[in-house]
């Protein structure tokens, strides 16, 4: 079991490191790889959709699997360690070759090549990002602690979002006579720093005796084992399902962020501001929600930042009827609340699995936790891309080729102005339903813990 003393900065701040390649990943091709396939490359924007859809089904299916395999590997190795550098390794190189299609293709190979390297990338994301999660249940036993590391982590996650999110179109932008060319530089670019993020936070995986670990022979018994925590712990199965359809609704807005700067706002570097405006907020917000949490709990404080955030989709509904640079103000109040929906739902999940080491008679199924949550993080954000392509579809969208001008139908533009509002809305009022029913409370975490 971790410790339950104070965790050093120096490991607070090599974990938190590794959300410069978490955060962008999962920023930047959700940013820019649809409008990529659908405007550079003449992908239609039901086949884009698919693509990354697909890419992302692979990565749930495969999560299950790294969880059980990365426990396993903690019960021989006593470390996590040796499958985050491997993921750290690959998904730079991976990366790069998403968005290094050949010019001379046409939309069909283009396509097939994006897929391929997409399922790449993402498997090598997981590598990361499954131990990566666990480490935070055994790196201390401290229920306050947890959340200190947390909201580090959350804070460097935020910045990533702006750097990658703001800092990516403008690395493309920077080619305006080479559309792909600037999509590759923004990716060599990119690739670098989220080699460099994983590889340091790698280095803050603990190395100790192993804890009891079920063995697992098969692929099979993975999933398994997976469901079986699905079904023990109620409090997993309610924070997983809120959490899925938080980060559907992100994932949605953050798909279409790109569409509403260029034909709702009517300039492509509009999502630069968007993205300021967004993540400057929520930068400022992790350390007080934090306080928050302290003081009244954090399933009361992340119901808070979940209810903020849907005030602020509601406002941006307007932008149906009455498009503008207003949208800023409470994209902005998204951002403060958006600090909130990562750092405390996080900082409970190793809540929710140092209760069930406990219950379950000591045995260390973080691995098998963590990649059920990635796999269902990963659902949520790519179903958001999904959705995104599906509305894009049913108003009438155009594909283009680089270079190409195009206007949209009104539907189209409306469909986008809906995908970032609307839709975002319903799903946030279904996740406060889901956490209406989480029951972990501080006292049950410390009381099993100590």
């Amino acid at each position: 079991m971790g410790s339950a003393s104070s965790l050093t900065r120096g490991q607070v701040a090599r974990y938190a490191i590794g959300s410069l390649g978490t955060g962008g990943f999962a920023t930047l091709p959700g940013l820019v790889l649809v409008y990529y396939l659908t405007d550079s490359l003449g992908v239609t924007a039901l086949a884009a959709g698919a693509i990354v859809t697909a890419a992302k089904v692979w990565d749930v299916l495969i999560d299950p699997v790294i969880g059980g395999l990365s426990d396993r590997s903690y019960a021989r190795t006593g470390t996590r360690r040796w499958f985050m550098v491997l993921g750290g390794v690959g998904l730079p190189l991976a990366f790069v070759l998403t968005f290094a299609v050949p010019a001379s293709f046409g939309a069909l190979p283009a396509a097939l090549w994006v897929f391929v390297a997409f399922v790449l990338a993402a498997t090598c994301f997981s590598l990361f990002q499954v131990p990566y999660i666990a480490l935070p249940a055994e790196l201390t036993d401290d229920y306050r602690e947890r959340t200190r590391l947390l909201t580090w982590r959350v804070m460097v996650l935020t910045l990533a979002i702006l750097l990658f999110g703001a800092g990516g179109p403008e690395l493309r932008g920077m080619f305006p006579g080479d559309e792909l060319l600037g999509y590759l530089v923004m990716a060599i670019v990119a690739g670098i720093v989220l080699g460099i993020g994983m590889l340091v936070s790698s280095t803050v995986a603990p190395r100790r005796p192993a804890l009891p670990v079920a063995p697992g022979a098969t692929i099979g018994t993975h999933y398994q084992d997976g469901i079986r925590v699905l079904r023990q712990s109620q409090p997993f199965r309610v924070l997983l399902l809120t959490f899925m359809l938080q980060g559907l609704a992100t994932g949605l807005m953050l798909a279409a962020a790109q569409f509403v700067a260029r034909w709702v706002l009517h300039d492509e570097g509009a999502v630069t501001p968007l993205f300021v405006a967004l993540i400057a907020p929520a930068l400022l917000m992790a350390p007080v929600w934090k306080l928050v949490a302290d003081r009244i709990g954090k399933e009361r404080a992340f119901r808070l930042a979940s209810v903020v955030f849907l005030l602020a989709t509601l406002v941006l509904m307007v932008m149906v009827w009455l498009p503008g640079w207003w949208i800023l103000a409470p994209v902005a109040l998204a951002g403060a609340a958006y600090a909130g929906m990562q750092t405390l739902p996080m900082a409970m999940l190793p809540d929710v699995i140092a209760h069930d080491r406990t219950t379950s008679g000591g045995e260390n199924r973080s691995g098998v936790f963590s990649g059920v949550w990635t796999a269902g993080e990963t659902t949520g954000m790519a179903l958001g891309a999904t959705v995104l392509s599906i509305v894009l579809a049913m108003t009438g969208y155009v594909e283009s080729a680089a270079g190409v001008v195009v206007e949209q139908p009104e539907a189209a533009v409306a469909g986008i102005a809906v995908a970032f509002s609307a839709l975002p809305a319903v799903l946030m009022v279904l996740s406060l339903v889901a956490l209406s029913r989480y029951r972990l409370r501080e006292h049950d975490i410390v009381g099993t813990t100590a």
